[in-house]
């Protein structure tokens, strides 16, 4: 089958590699309808994450065509949508909320699906813990749909995850750090958690279109310490009721800390790279915080059933579509800021 692999940092090619197989009775074999090219992909592209043939991807939505003989929940025909992190769904830890820190995932020794399907950028991908990790769709989804339902195999899901622990609620007002997809997913979580007021920090006229189309009601442009202060003029000089940090970058975090008021709440899902925590300034802030890889899977029947019927379309973020083989065309797009999304069909 074909599957994309990153030899080295900016070179990306599709090769012929071996089908993937049953391994342990509770796997489920997919065959992808489409995968996609991740912002936390080009970490490694550009170098800032070690890299050496290594399969990418790590998100998927498909067809089951092999299951093991201890999964129940999902069967051959059935189309599926998963989250990037593999979960039992019976783990305390999956009990409690947190499906993205499964304890029987790390028991067997990674938790994430890039790693342990070879990577989803493929024609066909192994996933392992089927029950815990795998949501079937109602009915056969059409193709227009399709985008959507991969954009809640992470960025959508992630997006909401991240606007429910930053507190997004009726009466609420959320700032969104990031226009990239997660942040444009956060939009459209935190309104559909019931946000009053959703305010997207964002320089680019196409992302702040979305956001305004995914539910945003103001649009700041000012950054750092001018983006903090108009933050605190849209809220009364106190600051938002939840900010979410969806860059992973020092600089968003510390625009992102600066906007929340005392007692609110931030979250931060961008994975975090040279970022230091001032803890005398934390102390000072005195704000909730909560992130890390987001619990996707707690999201997904909602998300699908939204999508399913028609209430929002997160496959909008999708700005370029290309077929597998141009993947590494996909890459150079996204690292140069041409797209926000590239969305591969298999």
């Amino acid at each position: 089958m074909r599957a994309v692999v990153m030899h080295e940092p900016g070179n990306v090619t599709v090769e012929e590699t071996p089908m993937p197989t049953i391994l342990e009775p509770t796997d489920a074999i997919i065959k992808l309808a489409a995968t996609c090219i991740c912002g936390s992909d080009l970490w490694p592209y550009r170098g800032m994450e070690p890299v050496h043939e290594q399969r990418m991807g790590h998100e998927y939505v498909g067809t089951v065509v092999e299951v093991g003989g201890a999964v129940t929940t999902v069967r051959p025909g059935d189309f599926v949508v998963g989250s990037f992190c593999i979960s039992c769904g019976e783990c305390s830890v999956c009990r409690a909320g947190y499906p993205s820190r499964c304890a029987t995932a790390a028991a067997q020794g990674d938790p994430f699906v890039g790693t342990r399907a070879g990577g989803t950028q493929a024609e066909y991908a192994r996933i392992a813990l089927a029950d815990g990790t795998l949501v079937k769709t109602p009915g056969t989804p059409t193709r227009e749909q399709i985008p959507s339902l991969l954009a809640a195999s992470d960025v959508l899901g992630t997006g909401w995850f991240a606007a429910d622990e930053a507190g997004a609620g009726p009466g609420t007002t959320i700032v969104v750090v990031g226009d990239g997809a997660v942040g444009l997913g956060a939009i459209i979580g935190a309104r559909q958690l019931g946000a009053s007021r959703i305010i997207a920090m964002s320089r680019h006229a196409d992302r702040q279109a979305l956001a305004r189309e995914f539910g945003a009601t103001d649009i700041v442009e000012e950054r750092g310490e001018e983006g903090i202060a108009r933050i605190k003029e849209l809220t009364g000089g106190l600051g938002a009721d939840g900010v979410v940090e969806a860059v992973g970058n020092e600089v968003a975090f510390n625009q992102a800390l600066g906007c929340v008021r005392p007692g609110g709440h931030l979250s931060f899902v961008g994975v975090p790279h040279g970022v230091s925590l001032d803890m005398s300034r934390m102390f000072l802030a005195e704000v909730h915080m909560f992130g890390g890889p987001a619990a996707v899977r707690k999201y997904l029947p909602t998300m699908i059933n939204l999508i399913m019927s028609g209430t929002i379309n997160p496959g909008a973020v999708f700005d370029m579509v290309l077929p597998l083989e141009q993947a590494a065309e996909g890459y150079a797009a996204m690292d140069e800021r041409r797209a926000t999304k590239v969305m591969l069909t298999v």
